[in-house]
């Protein structure tokens, strides 16, 4: 049977130069991923040659083979001996997955955190509910923590994390367990968005208003407040939702006077 053999046009961003970037195999990886998801490359469409990767990206035979051997990792593509590399049948099987590197402007922060916000809504609510003392106590050093570094003047991003992930983990559920331990430290927004709160007395007044609020989700929890602490936890991020919302309403503006001069 022939293989089916894909056919490029100026619609697609494939065959184009790739801007200026961090790592180049992983630019090639979310290149061809996309073209596979969007549609462009379709089930069983052959990819284009090395050579006419390597040309068209203005990239090594080694990045070229390593983004393929990637997408073949991940369901994306097969190779077959002697015949090149194949999007695959199963391709719409794809694992989620988020790249922190993507998380580097105001709009992709708020996106994770409506996710976070669905998610971690009812995760507080199980863990209101089904946390036993083990759980409790780890909650309970995670927020000592936090104060420690806020004391010491750092950001407290790890012991933040920390945080979150002991109420997953309190929700008996290895699924929000699993899923949190997925996003990793990037769920903490100031992980990934540099803002002129970064040092001094602002970041200290900052991360205590975090703190007060990270209080009264463990304290809900504690007094086993299934409500009251789905209400805390929404409060603490529809208030992040809310900061980086503004943020990109200031940068709006601020591009938008930009223009006028």
């Amino acid at each position: 049977m022939a293989l089916p053999v894909m056919s490029f046009t100026l619609k697609t961003k494939l065959l184009a130069p790739l801007p200026p970037a961090r790592n180049r195999t992983t630019d090639v990886i979310e290149r061809i991923a996309a073209e596979i998801t969007d549609g462009h490359l379709e089930p069983g469409a052959r990819l284009p040659t090395e050579h006419a990767l390597m040309q068209a990206m203005g990239v090594s035979r080694t990045v070229v083979r390593e983004a393929v051997s990637a997408l073949r990792s991940e369901g994306l593509v097969v190779t077959r001996q002697g015949s090149g590399a194949f999007v695959s049948s199963d391709a719409a099987r794809v694992p989620f997955r988020i790249d922190p590197c993507g998380l580097s402007s105001i709009g992709s922060v708020i996106e994770l955190l409506e996710l976070r916000l669905a998610i971690e809504v009812e995760a507080v609510a199980l863990a209101a509910e089904r946390a036993n003392s083990t759980g409790l106590k780890a909650i309970d050093r995670a927020m000592v923590a936090i104060d420690r570094s806020i004391a010491k003047g750092d950001t407290a991003i790890a012991e933040d994390f920390a945080f979150h992930q002991s109420i997953a983990n309190a929700t008996d559920n290895r699924l929000y367990k699993h899923f949190l331990s997925f996003l990793g430290r990037h769920v903490i927004p100031r992980q990934s968005i540099r803002t002129k709160v970064t040092s001094g007395d602002a970041q200290t007044a900052y991360l205590a208003l975090l703190q007060k609020e990270h209080y009264q989700i463990a304290a809900a929890i504690r007094k086993r407040d299934v409500r009251g602490a789905r209400k805390a936890m929404r409060a603490h991020l529809e208030n992040s939702l809310d900061r980086y919302r503004s943020l990109a309403t200031k940068a709006a503006e601020m591009r938008a006077m930009e223009k006028v001069r």
